[in-house]
């Protein structure tokens, strides 16, 4: 079943005030309650995630119907590349080295930013080329 298309762009603006708050703050846990949404987005959706939860409770119901959807599929391995960003981050941040938890956390904000401004989802790309990739392989 599709889901509304505003849903993981709503939860990628969320994702990107928290791991810009991340940066500014150098919060481990904040960026360990972002790398818990990512897990729960990747194990059951973006529709499963906290902020898809939010979405779907007090945002959608505020909003007209849906002009677009999409594949859940995309969204989801999005969910576990920020989620691989996010506990990179958090090694980082807790073991180190020192510039690592910094680094991974801002490219998780970049690819956060840009769906969220720009509605340019870098995981769900990433989904399409690794899916054009094994389908030719076989």
């Amino acid at each position: 079943m599709d889901i509304d298309a505003r849903g993981p762009r709503f939860g990628a603006a969320v994702t990107a005030v928290v791991l810009a708050a991340t940066l500014i703050t150098g919060s481990v846990w904040l960026l360990a309650w972002q790398t818990l949404a990512f897990a729960l987005g990747a194990a059951g959706g973006a529709a499963r995630s906290p902020y898809g939860w939010v979405f779907r409770r007090a945002v959608r119901p505020r909003l007209g119907p849906p002009a677009e959807f999409e594949a859940p599929e995309p969204p989801r391995f999005a969910q576990a590349v920020g989620l691989v960003f996010a506990a990179t981050g958090l090694i980082g941040w807790t073991a180190g080295p020192a510039w690592l938890g910094p680094a991974a956390t801002a490219c998780a904000l970049a690819a956060a930013f840009l769906n969220a401004a720009f509605g340019y989802c870098l995981g769900c790309e990433m989904y399409l080329v690794v899916r054009r990739v094994t389908v030719r392989a076989q």
